[in-house]
């Protein structure tokens, strides 16, 4: 990456109750890294990407409801781990899994222990869709499998897949942080099945059908590729939604089974969701 100013973080302080939303509304914008403090978001967007016309819209449709305010400040790649160092504490998921970065000392208790450096890459474990894709995925065999992780971030899920027995994962994503920051956690956690790519489902050309696919993903973004997941997914074979709140699940089904996706059970947490499907 390089090292001069290349990005844009965005502070928004807002009372908790509206931090999930605030982290939704980031995601549709197309911040690919949130972070939640004390006194409410951090977001993370690439420089030529930022907007502050959305932030002001953002603050302007809760205005009625809520107090938002926010500060912008121009961000040095160099110093995001730095920046993580004081604030990334290791997370567990049902006492199987702990996700931690290099600076936390290893927890042989744990079943599953994931290395994550996260840089500007969405997908630490802190967030509540991440917790739910990976508690999910220690659900499921992935013993033999070929596995998509759509939208990887840092490759956690793709990470998560190889420990659990998948013998191919791909881990593909369209932001370029995410696709130089994933295989630095791939060769932390010394996988040797996961490749990482820089694109999106339809723009990749990828070859063959998948046991398992996995997209933790914005909501619009997983209805306009639900098609793509259905016809790149193996018949009688999986597929794991996260991304979406409660209130998204009957549009997220409808799709589904508009493309030929069966449901097959929910998890919930602080009003995120994921969802799995068979494809029919």
């Amino acid at each position: 990456m390089s090292k001069g100013i290349d990005f844009i973080c965005v502070k928004l302080f807002c009372e908790e109750a509206f931090i999930e939303i605030v982290v939704a509304e980031l995601g549709e914008f197309g911040y690919n890294s949130m972070m939640e403090t004390d006194s409410g978001v951090e977001g993370y967007i690439e420089k030529e990407n930022f907007s502050e016309e959305d932030i002001k819209a953002l603050v302007a449709k809760y205005a009625d409801l809520t107090e938002i305010t926010f500060e912008v400040e121009e961000m040095v790649s160099r110093n995001w781990n730095e920046e993580w160092e004081k604030n990334y504490d290791p997370i567990t998921v049902e006492d199987l899994c702990r996700v931690r970065a290099t600076f936390h000392e290893p927890d042989p208790s744990f079943k599953q222990e994931i290395i994550i450096n996260p840089r500007m890459s969405f997908g630490t474990g802190h967030h509540a869709t991440t917790y739910l894709m990976l508690k999910t995925q220690m659900e499921l065999d992935h013993s033999g499998k070929r596995v998509l992780d759509a939208g990887c971030g840092t490759a956690i899920l793709a990470i998560m897949a190889e420990k659990l027995g998948a013998t191919e994962v791909i881990a593909y994503d369209n932001n370029s942080w995410s696709t130089e920051n994933a295989p630095e956690n791939v060769d932390l956690n010394n996988c040797k099945t996961i490749t990482v790519m820089e694109g999106t489902i339809d723009t990749l050309g990828l070859e063959g059908s998948f046991d398992i696919i996995l997209a933790n993903i914005n909501k619009n973004v997983l209805l306009d590729e639900m098609g793509s997941y259905s016809r790149y997914l193996k018949s009688g074979n999986t597929l794991v939604l996260s991304g979406f709140y409660d209130y998204d699940v009957e549009d997220i089904v409808s799709k589904a089974q508009e493309n030929g996706l069966t449901f097959v059970s929910k998890k919930e947490r602080n009003n995120w969701m994921a969802v799995v499907f068979h494809k029919n």
